[in-house]
């Protein structure tokens, strides 16, 4: 199977090494790098990772505090930032965040400028915007993790619910990876059945008035599990491992990855849409058939970003 030849991850805190362990199983990079600026922290979880990949068919795995470590890579992923604590809201992140990616990313071109690059840092719409400006590389090279995982989280509700299995599931969250996104319930589908006309084992259906607890539940689920543990990272590695094998393996899966895209009379912004994802990044947008409340909640979303973003300049 294509692999990378060097996958980057930057962070290597609880998310950044997540996302390096679900690389290192999966075998999505000959070489696997991570920086961060506490290098001993870095170097620690890359010999942690090293002593494991006899168990996945071996690689490479190397961790230091200099950027130079990043060299030549093929895709790099960015996880470094302020994490949100208990009570905090993604876009509450923008300030400090954004600093970070508009310091981060002219660096991190100049030793792979080649580099296709995935955001994981919150709020990840906001942040893979600016990066896409101040990388001024194609939109598609510039991929947030968007609502891969929120999409997951909502597949995982409606599989318990209906007693299926999840990956029978067809079901996407779009829009903000945050307070305001929104689920496409007019196309959501189990085994190609609408979801409302599908019969649960209880003999019951999902009705239309289940359908908000669902969507607050997904909205909700990273403050539970903050609340429980105090962060979240093996979901969200998970997720950004499958962003990574769709682009090192060419799949063109559709995914809901955060990606530029313009709205008339809001303007441009990034925000999750069904996307075909390969090895250049997002090749195209799938046109996905909305209600019209749908349309008018994703514009509202998309505002809602927009707002951020003129806020952090």
């Amino acid at each position: 199977m294509a692999v990378l030849s060097k996958l980057a991850v930057i962070g290597a805190g609880s998310v950044g090494a997540a996302v390096a362990y679900a690389c290192t199983i999966d075998g999505l990079a000959d070489q696997i790098a991570l920086y961060d600026l506490d290098g001993k922290r870095a170097e620690g979880e890359a010999l942690d990772l090293s002593h494991g990949l006899q168990f996945v068919g071996g690689g490479h795995v190397i961790g230091s505090g200099d950027l130079s470590i990043c060299a030549g890579a093929d895709l790099v992923v960015i996880t470094a930032g302020a994490a949100q604590k208990p009570g905090q809201r993604r876009l509450d992140l923008a300030g400090e965040n954004v600093a970070l990616v508009r310091a981060m990313v002219p660096q991190l071109l100049e030793v792979a400028p080649e580099a296709i690059v995935v955001l994981v840092t919150n709020p990840v719409d906001v942040v893979t915007f600016v990066a896409q400006e101040i990388a001024g590389i194609p939109h598609g090279k510039v991929i947030g993790s968007g609502t891969v995982l929120d999409s997951s989280r909502l597949r995982h509700l409606l599989a318990e619910r209906l007693g299926v299995a999840v990956n029978s599931v067809h079901a996407s969250v779009v829009g903000e990876h945050g307070d305001s996104e929104i689920v496409l319930w007019s196309s959501a589908t189990v085994g190609g059945t609408p979801l409302l006309e599908v019969v649960g084992p209880d003999g019951g259906r999902v009705t239309a008035d289940e359908l908000d607890d669902l969507r607050q539940s997904v909205r909700e689920a990273a403050y539970r599990i903050i609340a429980g543990k105090g962060h979240t990272n093996l979901a969200i590695g998970l997720a950004t491992s499958r962003i990574v094998r769709a682009i090192a393996r060419d799949e063109r899966a559709v995914l809901p990855v955060s990606v530029r895209t313009s709205f008339d009379s809001i303007g441009e912004v990034c925000l999750s849409l069904p996307s075909v994802v390969g090895r250049r990044g997002v090749l195209s947008l799938l046109d996905v058939p909305m209600d019209d409340r749908e349309r008018d909640d994703l514009r509202a979303s998309a505002s809602a970003i927009r707002a951020v973003l003129d806020k952090v300049g």
